[in-house]
């Protein structure tokens, strides 16, 4: 686990979180005046659940394409 001080962290923000995004580091520690005060950690993110989240909530009308055209004209979009 590396340590960097408060300085170093403002300046090379970026490529700490790339290294903790990456792997090559799975922390870092922030320290000011030699003491750590902050963790840099990569957040691991579940996005399969993500898929469905809705299902079961709502019901789409039947209609619901009925307006298409007339809002696909609001935008100037046509397909002619």
């Amino acid at each position: 686990m590396r340590t960097v001080n408060m300085l170093d962290a403002k300046t090379n923000l970026s490529r700490l979180v790339e290294a903790v995004e990456s792997g090559d580091e799975s922390e870092i520690l922030i320290a000011r005046n030699g003491k750590p005060v902050a963790r840099l950690t990569a957040v691991k993110l579940d996005v399969s659940k993500r898929i469905g989240v809705a299902k079961g909530r709502f019901e789409v009308p039947d209609d619901i394409d009925l307006y298409n055209d007339e809002i696909a004209e609001l935008f100037g979009v046509s397909d002619n």
